[in-house]
Parts: C-alpha cells; sequence; structure tokens
C-alpha cells in the first residue's frame, strides 16, 4: 500500500517503485520542507530524493515503508 512522500520520518527505510525501477532507501536528515536527504541501502550512496522524483510518477509510482 502505497503511503505520501510527507509521511517520510528520518531513521525509517523505505522501498520506492517508479518507472519499472526499484529503490530502497533511508531518510537520513530533512534540511527544508518537503526535501529529503537519503541513503541508498544497496550502494550507500546520499541523494535527496528529488533526484528520484524529478522526471515525475509513472504509472507505477508505489511508495512503502520496509
Amino acid at each position: 500500500m502505497a503511503i505520501s512522500i510527507d509521511n517520510l520520518r528520518r531513521g525509517k527505510k523505505y522501498r520506492l517503485t517508479n518507472y519499472g525501477e526499484t529503490f530502497e532507501f533511508q531518510v537520513v536528515d530533512m534540511p527544508e520542507e518537503n526535501e529529503y536527504r537519503v541513503k541508498d541501502l544497496l550502494t550507500l550512496e546520499k541523494y535527496l530524493l528529488n533526484d528520484l522524483l524529478k522526471y515525475g510518477k509513472g504509472r507505477d509510482f508505489d511508495l512503502e515503508e520496509l
């Protein structure tokens, strides 16, 4: 069941599916409102969640807590 991006909490782990790609990440920080700094659980790379969503949301968009 999909959750809203507004419900993300620091320290929690999530799985995002969008345009056929799946990302598992942990929210590290929220420096500004609606801007989330996340750490990829597979590569340990840190980036902004907005970078994953800058091309929009596909039909298969799903965000769930792990």
